[in-house]
C-alpha cells in the first residue's frame, strides 16, 4: 500500500471506530413513499420529496417531451450556448412565483449558495451565519475570504452583538429558512430588522421551505409576506418539493446581473439540461395549484407528532415535514436506524459532522405521498424499540 492510501486508510478506520462511517444504498425504484432496496420494499421516511412530485406522471411526461426536442444535455454553460428558451421561461416564472423581479437558475443548491456568497462579498467584508446553517452556506462563507463569523442558533442577541462589533463596510447575513436537521424556522422578520438597522444584506436559503410553506408554496418568505427589500437574496432548490433538480437565486435586477457577471459557479459550469427545466415548469404549476398537497403534509406531521408524544419520544420543536427524534447518542442512533430498516422503514440516522457531537437523531421526513396508515406504522415501530427509556 502506498503512502497516500495508508494515510487515507487510517483516516477511514478511525471514522469506523467513531461510528461515523457512511455507506450508500442501491435503490432499485423511483422516489416515492416506498423504495426497493436490495430486494426489499421499505417505507421511505428519509427523502426530501415533500409534495410527492418526484415521480408525478405529468412532470415525467414534460421531461420526455422536452428531451425529444432538446436532447439530454445543454452542451455548454449558460453564457456560451447552454441557455435555452425553456431555461428563460422557467427563470421568468420563478421570479413571478417568488415575487421578485428576476431569478437565476443554478445547477445545484450547493453551487447557488457558494456562487452567490462569493459574488457578493470578499476580503475586508463580513459574513455572519447561523451556527446550524447548511454546509453549503458555511462553505460559501469560508471560501469568500471575508471575515466569517457564526452567531448562536436563531439567537438575535448574538447576531446583534456580532453586527455591532464589526466595522466592515459590506456585511452579509446568511440564514436557512427552514433548518435542514432541526426542522425549525428562522426568525426572518427579526433578522431582516437587524440587517436594515446595521446596513447589512440578508440572504435566505429556503430550500426546505419552498413548496411546503405559504399559500402558493412560495416558502417561509411568502408565509411571512416579506418583500424583496426585506429579503433581497432568496435561494430555493428544485430537487426537494419540486421533485426535479437544480436551484435558483431570486432578487433584484442588479443582484441577478451581478451573479451572471461574477458568480463563478454559474459562469463556469454546464447549464441544466433543458428537459429538466421543462419538467420543473410542469412541477411549478402543480406546486402552486394543488394546495391539498401542503394541507395533507401538515396533517401527517400533526398525526405523527401526536403519536410520537403519546409514546414518550423526544421531538424537536418543528412544524415542518422535517421531524427529528432526538436520540442524543451518536452510536445508538445508528443501531436504531438499522432496527427500523429491519422492520421495513428507511429513516435517516444523522450523526456528526452533520450535527454536533452527541446530538445524534433520527431525521424523519414526510411527503404528501405518505398515507396515514404508513405514519401510524412508523409510530408503532418506534414504540416497539422502547426509545422513550433511552432519551
Amino acid at each position: 500500500m502506498n503512502s497516500m492510501d495508508a494515510t487515507l486508510q487510517a483516516q477511514l478506520s478511525l471514522r469506523r471506530e467513531e461510528h461515523l462511517y457512511r455507506t450508500r444504498l442501491n435503490v432499485a425504484s423511483g422516489c416515492s413513499s416506498t423504495l426497493s432496496v436490495e430486494g426489499r420494499s421499505l417505507i421511505n421516511f428519509c427523502s426530501n420529496d415533500y409534495l410527492g412530485l418526484a415521480s408525478h406522471p405529468d412532470i415525467v411526461q414534460a421531461l420526455k417531451q422536452a428531451a425529444d426536442i432538446f436532447g439530454t444535455g445543454s452542451g455548454a454553460s449558460h453564457l456560451v450556448s447552454g441557455h435555452s428558451v425553456v431555461h428563460q421561461q422557467l427563470e421568468e416564472q420563478l421570479a413571478e412565483f417568488t415575487g421578485r423581479p428576476r431569478a437565476l437558475l443554478f445547477s445545484t443548491g450547493y453551487m447557488a449558495n457558494i456562487g452567490a456568497i462569493n459574488a457578493l462579498i470578499g476580503r475586508r467584508d463580513l459574513v455572519l451565519q447561523d451556527q446550524l446553517n447548511h454546509a453549503s452556506l458555511l462553505d460559501g462563507g469560508r471560501l469568500s475570504q471575508a471575515d466569517f463569523k457564526r452567531y448562536k442558533h436563531v439567537d438575535m442577541t448574538s447576531l446583534k452583538q456580532r453586527l455591532e462589533q464589526s466595522s466592515a463596510e459590506r456585511k452579509l447575513i446568511v440564514s436557512d429558512g427552514v433548518f435542514s436537521m432541526d426542522g425549525n424556522v428562522a426568525p426572518l422578520r427579526e433578522i431582516s430588522s437587524l440587517a436594515k438597522k446595521h446596513s447589512a444584506w440578508l440572504m435566505v436559503d429556503d430550500a426546505h421551505g419552498v413548496g411546503v410553506l405559504g399559500e402558493q408554496g412560495g416558502g417561509l418568505v411568502e408565509e411571512l409576506n416579506m418583500s424583496v427589500e426585506q429579503v433581497p437574496i432568496l435561494v430555493g432548490t428544485l430537487g426537494k418539493s419540486f421533485g426535479t433538480f437544480g436551484a435558483f437565486v431570486a432578487g433584484s435586477e442588479a443582484l441577478i446581473e451581478t451573479l451572471i457577471q461574477f458568480s463563478r459557479s454559474y459562469i463556469y459550469t454546464t447549464a441544466l439540461p433543458p428537459a429538466i427545466a421543462a419538467a420543473t415548469l410542469a412541477s411549478l404549476k402543480i406546486v402552486r395549484q394543488e394546495t391539498w398537497r401542503r394541507d395533507k403534509l401538515a396533517q401527517l406531521v400533526i398525526r405523527f407528532r401526536g403519536g410520537a408524544e403519546q409514546i414518550g419520544l423526544q421531538l424537536a420543536e418543528s412544524n415542518t415535514p422535517i421531524q427529528p427524534v432526538l436520540i442524543n447518542n451518536d452510536e445508538k442512533v445508528v443501531q436504531v436506524g438499522q432496527a427500523l430498516r429491519a422492520a421495513g422503514f428507511l429513516v435517516g440516522a444523522i450523526r456528526p459532522p452533520t450535527v454536533p457531537v452527541g446530538s445524534g437523531r433520527l431525521r424523519i421526513t414526510f411527503s404528501a405521498d405518505h398515507s396515514e396508515e404508513q405514519v401510524d406504522k412508523l409510530v408503532a415501530a418506534l414504540d416497539s424499540l422502547n426509545l422513550a427509556a433511552t432519551v
